[in-house]
Order: structure tokens, then C-alpha cells, then sequence
């Protein structure tokens, strides 16, 4: 009941906040002009988008590879790219779910498939909290001690909980529950448990952090110029809106979380009708390309 109450909470914050920065800025808003070329470069954010999307799913292969799993990489980036609208849906796991099972019915382990849709969001939080503490003395003021201090013990949990020696002792527990709860006697060698610190694919999400930042910061670069010198400022604030939006529940894709995070960010240092409009844009050039690589991967799975 509490966690109901606390995610309608959220959710009702966060379009309370939009709404009323909209309601503040619309005049402003309204006066935006998107040109030939700004409509190109938003075309190329698309693509830049799709683009990150389709690593994120060569990412999770390399994730399944580390549980020892014999994959085809292409089948399995068409089964990310096709569930990745699912996270839109309300309980923001039904992508999740979708990618279990079709790794089961590629033969797959079920323990093995599970845990790589667990580790891969982990491996994305680890990524944008590395650039958000790279970053961070853009985006405020002044960095406190304090901050720095919270910050490094936040991705030192990350990076702990990422490790082998924990993950394999929590797969160990949960197989002991499974095989107490079959009234079974015999305990089995675990056949996908991590062998080696998964430092690949956590560079892997690097580059998809990377890759949705530069779609960010295309998308506001049609709406208004920018600086090379502005780049750091909206790498940490997009990392850190993205890794709310994940993190935060109630917020399916993290809508709404993201795009106020964002704006609270930039506020003081773009024109506020700009960032509104560059984070709704650019929400729907997300969508857009989703939407394009599931029904590429469609096309692509039928076709070929």
C-alpha cells in the first residue's frame, strides 16, 4: 500500500512540476523555431538514439556471455530492441519479463537470463554515477566535501554489489532455497555464475550513456547553439536525469522523473522555454527510435 502511495506521489510531483513550468514558460515556448537544419539535426539525434539502443542490446549479450551462455548477438539485440517499449508500460518491468522469456525459449537458463536483467540496470547505474561524479563540479556551484563523499560511496556500493563474490554468493542462497523448497538433498555446482568482474559490459553501458547524451545534446543544439565548453554540464545533467529516471519508481521509462530532473538542472544556465522544449523533444525522439528499432527488428526477424 505504501509503495502505491509513495509512486502516485511521485508521479503526481513530477506533473506538477511540468505543468507548472509549462503553464510558467508557454508564451516563450511558443515563440520557439525549429529550422530545415534543426529538423536534421533532430533526424540525427533519432539515429544517434536508435544507435544507442541497438549497443544496449549487444551490451546484454555480453552480460548473458558472462554467465556462459551460448548466444547468437543478433537475435538477442532484436529481443532487447522489441521488448524496449514494454518499459513504458505501467509497473516498469514488463521489458524485463519480455527478455526472460524469450531467452528461455532460446534455450537460455532461466537463473542465467534472470540475472542478466537484474545486472544490466545495475551495470547502467554504475555508468551514469561515474559520470555524474566526473562531472559533478559542473553541475553546482560548489561541490561540497559531503557531496563528493556520498557520491563515491553510492558507486563504491554499485561497484561492490557488481562484484563476483557477492553475486555468486546470492545465486548460491537463492539455489539453496530452490533446492530446500523441491525437498531435495543435493546441492549442484551453479553452471552460470560470474567468473570475473563484469568490466566489459560496464564499459559497454559507458558507450550507451554516451550515445543517449549525444542524442540529448543534438536535440537541444536544434532548439539553441552551444558551446564545446557547455558539453560537461549537459553529460552530467542528462546522466544524472537518466539515472533518477531509472532508479525512481513509479515512473514507467522514467517519464516525468527525467524530464524534471533535467530542467531543475539547466534551468539556471539555458533559457527555461529551451529546456522544456528540448526535454520533450527529445522524449519523443526516444520514443521514435524505440518504436523504429522494435520494428526494424520486426521486419528484420521476418524477413531474413
Amino acid at each position: 500500500m505504501m509503495k502505491r502511495i509513495l509512486r502516485w506521489m511521485i508521479l503526481g510531483g513530477t506533473l506538477f512540476f511540468l505543468v507548472k513550468a509549462f503553464k510558467d514558460n508557454w508564451q516563450e515556448v511558443a515563440t520557439i523555431h525549429i529550422d530545415a537544419g534543426g529538423w536534421a539535426i533532430l533526424a540525427i539525434a533519432t539515429g544517434v538514439t536508435l544507435l544507442a539502443h541497438t549497443w544496449a542490446g549487444w551490451v546484454w549479450t555480453w552480460v548473458l556471455r558472462e554467465f556462459n551462455q551460448p548466444i547468437h548477438s543478433l537475435e538477442f539485440i532484436q529481443v532487447y530492441l522489441k521488448t524496449n517499449l514494454a518499459k513504458y508500460i505501467p509497473g516498469n518491468v514488463w521489458h524485463y519479463y519480455g527478455r526472460i522469456i524469450a531467452a528461455k525459449n532460446a534455450n537460455v537458463s532461466t537463473g542465467a537470463a534472470t540475472l542478466s536483467v537484474l545486472l544490466e540496470p545495475l551495470l547502467m547505474a554504475a555508468a551514469a554515477l561515474i559520470v555524474v561524479i566526473l562531472s559533478s563540479q559542473f553541475l553546482t556551484e560548489k561541490t561540497t566535501i559531503i557531496l563528493l563523499i556520498v557520491q563515491l560511496l553510492g558507486l563504491l556500493g554499485v561497484l561492490c554489489v557488481l562484484h563476483p563474490k557477492f553475486l555468486n554468493k546470492a545465486i548460491h542462497l537463492l539455489q539453496r532455497m530452490k533446492v530446500k523448497k523441491s525437498s531435495s538433498n543435493s546441492l549442484q555446482a551453479v553452471p552460470w555464475s560470474l567468473e570475473r568482474y563484469p568490466l566489459r559490459p560496464l564499459l559497454g553501458e559507458l558507450g550507451f550513456l554516451g550515445l543517449r547524451s549525444v542524442g540529448f545534446i543534438l536535440t537541444l543544439f536544434a532548439l539553441s547553439p552551444l558551446n564545446l565548453s557547455q558539453i560537461p554540464l549537459l553529460l552530467g545533467a542528462f546522466s544524472f536525469a537518466w539515472l533518477l529516471g531509472l532508479v525512481v519508481p513509479g515512473a514507467p521509462g522514467g517519464l516525468g522523473v527525467f524530464e524534471a530532473t533535467a530542467i531543475a538542472l539547466l534551468e539556471q544556465h539555458f533559457p527555461t522555454a529551451v529546456v522544456l522544449s528540448a526535454t520533450g523533444l527529445y522524449r519523443l525522439v526516444s520514443i521514435l527510435a524505440e518504436a523504429a528499432g522494435a520494428g526494424l527488428s520486426w521486419v528484420d526477424e521476418r524477413l531474413f
